[in-house]
């Protein structure tokens, strides 16, 4: 008998299989004792992934920028020294990880003050760029990135505006990228005359600091590889491959219209607007669909910003925002990815109407739902979990953290689905509330076989 084509298999075998790729990826763990660590670790995830019960519930701590804090490393250092981000972090693994089930990576690790500078990003303000040095995360720059005049150009060819329009408004280095014509022009000899701009100063400069980039991402990729080794020792690693996605309302009102450039268009142009998030959804399905990385993926996370209770009405929701999404998801799952969807703010309103999808192939981050409600409508079908508050993290006492999380085991734990964390990452977490986190889960969560 043949192995069954990937073409022929069903959403659930693909997501099967893709979880199996993910459970067996131990080969790089250097003993058995690793092995077994991160077999049960990955096995339990699994098991929620699916809606059963796994061994215990599983717990994403808010970490946050804890181990920098407590080994003395600010923000600012974390983005631009990446040593020193590596020390501090590597330290707090080999008192805690244990003890926290939690392996910290560096921030800078994920984005470097030093790349952000050289591109001269322009939409986000981070620690001594925009923030004082001891300030902590980012923060986006609100703007109209992309003007009402030009949904026909996005709409048209999406690529081209993207490279010649968008990316030198939002990255500085990239602005002489408007004296190039559009590639598809080149049809003919003729045409290669088109990279005559090549020969400007401005293009050589840019494709200089282009260069730079690349060289810090070169590093950034070894400190990476560093840092894994290390968590490989103690059972983390095979990091389940995933994508990032975004609700198509969320990449036009974010990054493009703004905030309230979207809100006018969903009143003065309805119809312009529908018709691009339907390109934008074909933009993200095609992105992490054709990645090179596609095979080893097992889920594709999402943040939802303006979705949330309150910022639209529901028919808003239902006609701009859902279509789109459900658009996008529903050409993931079958593809069987995993969806995992972060549900900022609360989504109390939406529930009902986000119950759509077959069983385990989507996960919900809630920030600040009412998770027994969650848990009512879509326990059944849906892994959840958040909704311990940040505020309770950093201010709470350890008793106080260790009762919330011990209601919302009792209230969401039975029959598995659940994951234990907060509602958003803490900055500043106390160390001594991420412990009660731990206690809760090792006292109220264990299932019995």
């Amino acid at each position: 008998m043949t192995e069954k084509q990937w073409e022929d298999m069903t959403p659930q075998e693909k997501r099967e299989q893709r979880l199996n790729r993910w459970l067996n990826n131990d080969s790089n763990l250097p003993n058995d004792e690793a092995k077994k660590a991160y077999r049960t670790r990955v096995q339990r995830l699994i098991d929620v992934y699916n809606v059963r019960e796994p061994d215990r519930v599983p717990v994403n701590l808010p970490v946050g920028n804890l181990p920098l804090k407590m080994f003395g490393v600010n923000a600012h250092t974390a983005m631009y020294d990446m040593e020193k981000a590596m020390e501090a972090t590597a330290k707090f693994n080999k008192k805690y990880a244990e003890e926290l089930e939690y392996t910290a990576m560096p921030m800078s690790l994920l984005s470097s003050g030093r790349i952000l500078e050289l591109l001269d990003y322009k939409i986000y303000a981070w620690p001594g760029h925009g923030i004082a040095e001891d300030g902590t995360g980012w923060q986006y720059i609100e703007g109209e990135y992309m003007t009402a005049d030009e949904y026909d150009d996005l709409i048209r060819d999406p690529s081209d505006f993207w490279m010649r329009t968008y990316l030198p408004r939002v990255f500085g280095v990239l602005e002489p990228m408007r004296m190039l014509q559009p590639f598809t022009n080149i049809t003919e000899n003729v045409h290669v005359m088109q990279f005559m701009p090549l020969a400007m100063p401005p293009v050589q400069e840019m494709l200089q600091k282009l260069l730079d980039a690349g060289k810090e991402y070169q590093n950034m990729m070894q400190m990476m590889m560093k840092a894994m080794g290390g968590m490989s020792s103690m059972g983390f690693s095979g990091f389940m491959g995933g994508g990032f996605a975004k609700a198509p309302f969320d990449t036009l009102g974010d990054t493009l219209r703004g905030t309230k450039g979207i809100m006018g268009d969903m009143f003065r142009r309805p119809d312009k607007l529908l018709e691009a998030l339907d390109v934008v959804a074909d933009l993200t399905i095609n992105t992490i669909l054709k990645s090179p990385n596609i095979d080893n993926m097992t889920m594709v996370t999402y943040p939802l910003h303006k979705g949330a209770d309150g910022w639209m009405s529901q028919k808003q929701f239902d006609t701009f925002y859902w279509p789109s999404l459900k658009k996008v998801m529903d050409a993931f799952i079958n593809e069987g990815l995993i969806q995992s969807l972060f549900a900022e703010g609360s989504f109390n309103t939406r529930l009902e109407y986000i119950d759509e999808f077959p069983k385990g192939a989507v996960t919900w981050y809630f920030d600040r739902t009412d998770m027994s409600q969650a848990k009512k409508i879509l326990g059944k079908k849906c892994c959840i979990q958040g909704n311990v508050p940040s505020s309770l993290i950093v201010t709470g006492s350890p008793q106080e953290v260790k009762e919330y999380c011990r209601k919302l085991i009792e209230d969401c734990g039975k029959g598995g689905g659940f994951i234990l964390a907060s509602g958003s990452v803490a900055e500043n977490p106390k160390l001594e509330n991420l412990q009660a986190m731990m206690a809760a889960v090792r006292e109220y969560g264990v299932y019995k076989k």
